[in-house]
């Protein structure tokens, strides 16, 4: 039986895909990314540029000799004791992810303020090709470093993260997601500025919420994981955690952390982590995923007042809200009604088309980054290039507005960050489109929510800024930096929204700075379809809680209208690389099969009592992962499933060889010579192997006793369950396996083992073409 946990295909085969599957993805979502592999048992998977072998998490709690022998053993202290570390672990997350998030933000201000005080400078001497050489050299020399360290030193790095730490919560684990080398190229080890630093600092129109989600995962997972052998980071006191169910709580928090740093919104964290990231919640986890982000906010609070007395060097005075628009006047009428309904509509609309064209580019870029580190550095470059002559070379179209009177800040603004950059205009004026381009993203994003500055930007120099940062956005997503999608998004977003602003001021009451608010939220719906997370997000970015009724109303007419199209960005990007990611909702035509139509054979089981040969030879001919365990006479009446066992199970059990020479029950023996942590799941470091065991060639014939690790209450399913309602469950559960068991007696107690693999469409449609047609 071929199943999702096996590693029996040869993943370095390349073949063209059949027709069949290209028809049943295409009509899906679209081919995967893995375009020259076969992917059709979804066990290989696109991590950052690498392809890698996947498996699943077992979030389920075994219930067997052991583990029930270790719980009665525990004393009060050791209980209390891991309930205290869950906390503490939370506070640990919090503050590290908060550290790492200030320092990413005074590393980015001070890295892009001295490149764009140097262009400056240059060009108030009028020495324009060299301030467009000094541009250019120090985004190229950013962007070069980025693309080292990610294909050479951690290639899981490339990219947002989200869908891997997306993925990884539902159950998928594929080698290297959150291993420490990834967390050590997205932030700052030792004073070396490393990958999402240099990719933001290099001018790319790319966000830093996607590695700082990432890295708070990381972190979650460096802790979980008992520390790491690799790295020498090991500790005796985090045992406990070394299992899948409390690291997937901790890396839940590490990711509800990444977004309270990254956009300064603790709540707004906590429930994006409920609303994209996780696939399970509970009470208890919403606790502890809030006290991280307020851990987290705190930090950035502490350090942002630090900062204030101008001991950050360029970082500024910012305070918690980033883009603060409180002091607008929120009036509106019937036409702004109208114009916010026409918002959500073009956001739905660009956000769809938006979605579409980074799944094309994605494909361009799979082929491209096949043919090695240097091919991946050069596209590098090269975006790097285009990103440089576009943000220098556009404002020369832009014509030199005079400086209002009334202005609130210097004009022209000469300083690092402001509204009215002067470029190449005289004395008295200000070029619109370079305050725009020539601007950290975030400083872009604050110009474009700025209130009572109605006629600040051309209508004419807007549109060349939302076509442009629209398709760069586009355009260098997939390359191999670390970067997010939110700041892109928002950049463009915001930008139609003060478009459209501008369009209808002759009938609004709105200040354009809250159509800018406004049109981020749509672009934002049409994207990542959230509603309540980015709600939240939005609202604590800008500090306006009058906006509410409005922005919720862009976001729900602008996910309604993305949702007629096509899936949300990471939704399509977790599809795209391959990974097979549970969906809350089973396909329509599942309905119409049953739990015994997916499973395939030969079905490996073993006896209660089994020859260590036996065990041995199936562990060797098979990737399979989980073997159902069969009691036979003479330790039953008859034959019935006595549980199951893990392959990592059997690998300890055979190395503490617990032997006998005699086919019987091992009683206590087993128990004293093995405990319940020696099953604790490796962390990054070197798991167990079949090489690494020693068994004699005598020892072949003996036999062990597999009830004392067995699972004995594995979850089953009747063979003519609903494959929707067997997916449901799995899926609700977070199992790795599941045991499907005959209907009628007198035939063997096990049909077969579903696991992942047999939910995924590939499988299915693959073994019945003509169900698709069916509603």
């Amino acid at each position: 039986m071929q199943k999702f946990d096996s590693s029996m295909m040869d993943f370095e085969e390349r073949v063209e895909i059949d027709d069949f599957e290209s028809e049943v993805m295409e009509r899906i979502y679209s081919k995967p990314l893995l375009i020259k592999r076969v992917n059709t048992t979804s066990q290989i998977a696109i991590v950052g540029a690498n392809v890698c072998p996947v498996e699943s998490l077992d979030y389920e709690v075994p219930e067997n000799e052991l583990v029930n022998e270790d719980w009665r053993s525990r004393r009060t202290v050791q209980i209390f004791q891991y309930i205290l570390l869950k906390w503490a672990f939370a506070l640990i997350i919090g503050l590290s992810t908060g550290l790492v998030g200030i320092f990413n933000n005074i590393a980015v201000e001070n890295i892009a303020g001295f490149k764009l005080l140097l262009t400056t400078e240059l060009m108030l001497k009028h020495k324009y090709y060299k301030a467009f050489a000094a541009y250019a050299g120090c985004n190229l020399g950013l962007a070069t470093s980025a693309a080292a360290l990610c294909a050479f030193i951690a290639p899981a790095a490339a990219g947002s993260g989200i869908p891997e730490v997306k993925a990884y919560l539902n159950g998928v684990d594929a080698y290297s997601i959150l291993a420490p080398s990834t967390l050590f190229v997205k932030v700052n080890v030792i004073g070396i500025i490393f990958g999402s630093i240099f990719g933001v600092a290099a001018g790319f129109v790319v966000g830093k919420e996607g590695p700082m989600v990432h890295t708070g995962s990381c972190i979650a997972s460096l802790i979980g994981q008992g520390g790491s052998r690799k790295y020498h980071l090991t500790w005796r006191w985090l045992r406990y955690f070394k299992n899948d169910r409390d690291r997937r709580d901790l890396i839940t928090c590490g990711a509800a952390a990444g977004v309270a740093a990254a956009f300064r919104a603790p709540v707004g964290g906590v429930l994006f982590a409920l609303e994209e990231a996780a696939s399970w919640w509970r009470s208890a986890l919403l606790w502890r995923t809030f006290f991280t982000t307020a851990v987290v906010a705190i930090v950035l609070r502490g350090f942002i007042q630090l900062c204030s007395t101008g001991t950050c060097g360029l970082f500024g005075q910012g305070g918690l809200i980033m883009y603060d628009i409180s002091a607008a006047k929120v009036v509106y009428s019937t036409p702004d009604i109208l114009a916010v309904i026409l918002l959500g509509v073009i956001g739905g609309i660009l956000g769809s088309l938006y979605n579409y064209l980074v799944d094309k580019v994605l494909r361009t870029y799979s082929i491209i980054n096949e043919r090695g580190a240097a091919v991946k550095i050069l596209l590098v470059i090269m975006i790097s290039l285009l990103t440089s002559i576009c943000s220098y070379g556009l404002p020369w179209l832009a014509t030199c507005i005079p400086c209002p009177a009334d202005a609130s800040t210097s004009c022209p603004n000469t300083d690092v960050s402001g509204n009215y950059k002067s470029f190449q205009c005289p004395p008295g004026h200000y070029n619109d489109l370079a305050s725009l381009f020539l601007n950290t993203n975030d400083d872009a994003i604050r110009n474009l929510l700025s209130t009572n500055t109605v006629k600040e930007f051309h209508i004419s120099s807007l549109f060349i800024f939302f076509v442009a940062v629209y398709c760069l956005g586009i355009i260098t997503y997939g390359i191999a930096i670390p970067s997010g999608l939110f700041i892109p998004v928002i950049l463009a977003g915001s930008c139609y929204g003060r478009l459209v602003g501008r369009l209808f001021e002759p009938i609004s009451k709105l200040d354009v700075g809250l159509f800018s608010l406004l049109g981020a939220a749509s672009f934002l719906g049409g994207t990542m379809r959230m509603t309540v997370s980015l709600c939240v997000i939005l609202l604590e970015l800008t500090n306006d809680l009058l906006m509410l009724p409005l922005v919720m109303l862009v976001l729900l007419i602008s996910k309604t209208m993305g949702d007629m199209f096509n899936k949300g960005v990471y939704d399509q990007i977790v599809k795209l690389k391959g990974l097979p990611y549970m969906e809350a909702h089973p396909e329509p035509y599942m309905k119409h099969l049953i739990a015994r139509d997916v499973v395939t054979g030969p079905l490996i089981t073993f006896s209660g009592v089994e020859k260590v040969g036996n065990i041995l030879l199936a562990l060797k001919n098979t990737g399979h992962n989980g073997f159902p365990v069969i009691d036979e006479p003479p330790f039953s009446d008859a034959p019935e499933l006595c549980g199951l066992v893990l392959r990592s199970q059997l690998l300890v059990l055979l190395k503490g060889k617990a032997f006998s020479k005699d086919r019987a029950l091992a009683g206590n023996k087993v128990l004293r010579k093995i405990s319940e942590l020696d099953f604790a799941k490796a962390g990054s470091g070197k798991g167990l192997k079949l090489e690494d065991l020693d068994i004699q060639e005598e020892e072949w014939d003996m036999y062990v006793d597999l009830h004392p690790i067995a699972n004995t209450s594995p979850y089953t399913v009747v063979e003519t369950m609903s494959l929707a309602k067997a997916a449901v469950l799995f899926r609700e559960l977070g199992l790795r396996h599941m045991c499907v068991v005959p209907k009628s007696q007198g035939r063997p107690p096990i049909v077969g083992i579903l696991t992942r693999h047999d939910f995924q469409p590939e499988h299915i449609l693959g073994l019945y073409p003509h169900v698709r047609f069916q509603q």
